[in-house]
């Protein structure tokens, strides 16, 4: 991914194994033992019923673009532009704040199907992006995600 080298956050006791997941290029997501409902980002408590110990589960990494935005400006001048900013609703429920890839800015269109693809950091972990998905309703989660370039 040329031009994308992003500042992200050290992990934290909330965040580690979330980024620990990323090293394998697995998305897990927290899953509340209590009442079962899953959120992101993480946090140390569940935002439905307060419990204080969610616990985590596999995403399946497949979901739809619910808005984008095309980059035209960059906001650093290490970054190439025109690139894609998406909110992707996952299968799971939950919204993720991502990168879209591998279509040309204006070919995305709201409700399209993705699939998570990984971008590496320079200290091994990565961040989740996304590009198209063929959707296949009630289709079983894929073994493994693809590696993003």
């Amino acid at each position: 991914m040329t031009g994308f080298a992003p500042d992200v956050p050290p992990a934290d006791e909330i965040t580690a194994p979330w980024w620990e997941a990323t090293r394998e290029h697995r998305l897990v997501l927290q899953t509340c033992p209590e009442c079962t409902r899953v959120q992101h980002p993480p946090r140390a408590l569940c935002v439905h019923c307060g419990s204080d110990e969610p616990g985590w589960s596999t995403s399946q990494g497949r979901g739809v673009v619910d808005s984008f935005t095309v980059v035209h400006r960059a906001p650093r001048p290490d970054l190439a532009v025109p690139y894609v900013i998406a909110r992707v609703r996952l299968a799971e429920g939950v919204v993720l704040l991502t990168r879209l890839q591998e279509r040309e800015p204006d070919d995305w269109r709201i409700d399209d199907p993705v699939r998570v693809a990984w971008a590496g950091l320079a200290d091994g972990r990565a961040l989740p992006v996304f590009v198209p998905d063929v959707f296949v309703p009630d289709a079983p989660p894929p073994h493994e995600t693809e590696k993003g370039s």
